[in-house]
């Protein structure tokens, strides 16, 4: 294993996934080069009786990636890594 300057191992990326409020990852890519925010007014809930009404919140389906009954036994987190190796996989 061929390792760099300062004694790690070299890594490859091959392709990247993200799952993020400004969209998948070629999107993320262009709107972050862009200057773009994807901070907004929270959407999801009420956000009145906080002091912070603001979150960069992802809006995706995780059925356009994983079967829905799956999609149900998995909580949000799980269905966002799983949809971000999938599109990173399909960007390799």
């Amino acid at each position: 294993m061929e390792l760099t300057r300062n004694g790690f191992p070299r890594v490859v990326i091959t392709g990247m996934g993200a799952v993020s409020p400004l969209g998948p990852f070629p999107d993320l890519w262009e709107k972050l080069k862009a200057g773009i925010s994807g901070v907004r007014r929270i959407k999801s809930f009420d956000p009145s009786h906080l002091e912070v009404q603001i979150a960069g919140e992802c809006d995706f389906d995780p059925t356009g990636y994983i079967d829905s009954k799956e999609a149900r036994r998995m909580g949000r987190p799980a269905q966002m890594a799983v949809t971000a190796t999938l599109d990173a996989l399909k960007d390799a």
